[in-house]
């Protein structure tokens, strides 16, 4: 019963001292209220200016849906048509490939179809050297540091081996910063956004994308066809057996269907559902929640400061 007693005894001891502890630190935070308000509005005024400073970014998005797809299409019709008569030959035509969406997923990702992309809309300077953007004008400033639009040349300087004007590498960087592409696995549905200081230029870029996408999607399909063809044009020579020519013919017919559907139909790989708009509203930066954090930050360092200034002194 005493042990009990001792043991209840040392707990009250040490909420007292935790008590005190508390009540001692909020009297040193008090008595240096002065110090600690001029700090945190000092950090908060940074914070305001800081977030004044920085530009609106605008991100642009749009809905795709899957567009439907005869999957017996190229070297993979000839696996679902064949496969059986493949089998009896002792030939292994392989499995199904990755479905064309996903495919398409990782094309747009690519550095390849990235860099292409930047090069064929010659929009490197718009991606890397932008500063500003005017809602005035609907203009865009650069940075004098790094290019000069009057002479379309690249000024920046850079050690080797980088070069004034920015490489593949670096813009393909830059551009994954500021582009994203979703897949919802519930409905299948494609969300691809592009942020940037212009509005308008995101709204272009991403129908830019899907624009190329589509294309790289139906030339691969169709490069993939006719190499087919010529495969199946080559088997139809060299055999004779009736069944397998008329199977042949078939698959031929139905590379034929594939590249025929490919030219009349221009949202080959996605239909979009709904379009990219230029935005009114700024998708970033939270300028509240920098001035927020600004002030919070304030108030701890100035009053981490205060307290071990108190206990340095005393020690």
């Amino acid at each position: 019963m005493k042990m009990v007693n001792m043991q209840n005894l040392g707990t009250e001891k040490e909420l007292l001292v935790d008590e005190i502890n508390y009540k001692d630190l909020f009297l040193i935070i008090w008595k240096s209220k002065l110090t600690i308000s001029i700090t945190t509005i000092i950090f908060l005024l940074g914070a305001v200016f800081f977030a004044l400073q920085m530009p609106n970014i605008y991100k642009s998005e749009v809905l795709l849906a899957p567009s439907e797809k005869n999957d017996n299409s190229g070297l993979a019709g000839l696996t679902g048509q064949l496969g059986g008569m493949a089998s009896l030959a002792g030939i292994n035509l392989g499995s199904p490939a990755t479905s064309n969406t996903q495919l398409a997923i990782e094309v747009i990702k690519s550095r390849q179809f990235i860099a292409n992309f930047i090069e064929k809309y010659k929009i490197l300077p718009d991606l890397i050297a932008a500063e500003s953007w005017s809602l005035a004008s609907n203009t865009l400033s650069f940075d004098a540091d790094l290019y000069d639009p009057t002479t379309k040349t690249w000024v920046r300087e850079v050690s080797p081996p980088y070069t004034p004007k920015p490489s593949t590498q670096e813009a393909y960087k830059v551009f994954m910063e500021l582009f994203n592409v979703m897949e919802d696995p519930d409905t299948g549905m494609v969300q691809v956004s592009i942020e940037h200081l212009s509005p308008f230029i995101a709204q272009q870029w991403v129908n830019w994308l899907i624009l190329e996408i589509n294309k790289e999607m139906k030339e691969r399909d169709v490069a993939e066809a006719l190499k087919s063809t010529e495969f199946l044009t080559e088997q139809l020579e060299q055999t004779k057996v009736v069944d397998i020519r008329a199977v042949l013919y078939k698959l031929v017919e139905e590379q034929a269907r594939t590249i025929m559907l490919a030219n009349v139909r221009d949202e080959y790989v996605f239909k979009t559902i709904d379009p990219a708009i230029a935005p009114q509203e700024k998708s970033k930066p939270s300028r509240a929640l920098i001035c927020l954090i600004g002030l919070l930050l304030g108030f701890l360092l100035s009053s981490m400061v205060v307290v071990f200034r108190h206990f340095n002194r005393q020690g």
